[in-house]
């Protein structure tokens, strides 16, 4: 039986400011969700805290990298080690966040052990990186930037971190549930970088996408994977609370037989939550959506 310990990642490093002078909210994601009894729902075992340091913006200004950079760096090394630790014990590490960058722990971790994919349930390409910001944008925020990162696209003291990157190869990445109009689709269709769009998972069902995936990871020469899911993979009707509730996402039971199969497979090997911003979302409807989602996929009778 698979042994879950929840660890919460608590960081905000990537993300900007919501308004001049605040943090964002998404550090207050892991208490939300053990407000809902996750632990006991799941039958996990408690991984304590991997506590980040001081969000500070500072003087950071447009051209000067991605902002918490020697923070991030610090703390993605730091999670790596209990990541690291549980992986090689043979445990089911779940991390809530927290941003997306804490993805960069996880997979930093992984690196150490061997070969890992990721399947990358987000709402977003996630793939600005120096070479494409005429078209994505300026490089800063770290969380906007995870699928790039990862594939050692961006600054090497966050791509490269123990000289480790690429951490993941382009061929052992997975994007699913991204926006039908999201600018990064060429790109990454250029590369050859596996992923469906929220209309196509729709259309051709989530359940064949999930095998679709997991044949895709079984012919590769990887050891397992990883899943990162973003709240805002979700319906901003279903899951306003997140920094970007862009139209056009998953609904509720559409990720549950999209994310299943994939935690149900032997060749997964962690999952890590991330983005739902408890600031937004007072009634606490978002919290008990993503626990049912988590007990849904992970606890096992």
């Amino acid at each position: 039986m698979r042994r879950i310990i929840v660890v919460d990642a608590p960081s905000n490093l990537g993300l900007r400011p919501p308004a001049p002078g605040t943090v964002p909210g998404c550090y207050k994601l892991a208490g939300a969700l053990r407000d809902q009894g996750l632990l006991r729902r799941l039958g996990a075992l408690e991984g304590g805290v991997v506590v980040p340091p001081r969000y500070d913006f500072g003087d950071w200004k447009e051209g000067d990298g991605d902002f918490n950079a020697a923070a991030l760096a610090t703390y993605t090394r730091r999670l790596a080690d209990r990541v690291e630790r549980h992986v090689r014990d043979g445990a089911f590490p779940v991390l809530l966040g927290g941003d997306c960058s804490i993805l960069l722990g996880a997979v930093l971790a992984l690196r150490r052990v061997g070969r890992y994919g990721v399947a990358y349930l987000d709402g977003h390409g996630d793939f600005r990186h120096p070479g494409n910001t005429a078209t994505s944008g300026p490089i800063g925020a770290a969380a906007g930037e995870g699928v790039a990162q990862i594939t050692g696209r961006g600054q090497p003291d966050l791509t490269d971190i123990e000289g480790r990157g690429p951490y993941v190869r382009d061929e052992d990445v997975y994007l699913l549930g991204l926006r039908d109009d999201d600018g990064d689709r060429a790109e990454l269709s250029a590369l050859n970088i596996g992923h469906r769009v929220a209309g196509e998972i729709r259309g051709q069902g989530p359940e064949a996408v999930a095998r679709e995936v997991l044949a895709h990871f079984q012919r590769s020469s990887t050891a397992g994977f990883w899943v990162h899911l973003d709240a805002d993979v979700l319906d901003p009707s279903v899951m306003p609370a997140v920094d970007s509730p862009d139209p056009g996402g998953l609904l509720p039971d559409e990720l549950a037989a999209l994310l299943g199969p994939l935690t149900a497979s032997p060749r997964c090997v962690g999952l890590n939550l991330t983005i739902y911003d408890p600031d937004r979302d007072p009634e606490g409807d978002g919290a008990a959506l993503l626990a049912d989602l988590l007990e849904g996929a992970l606890a096992r009778p």
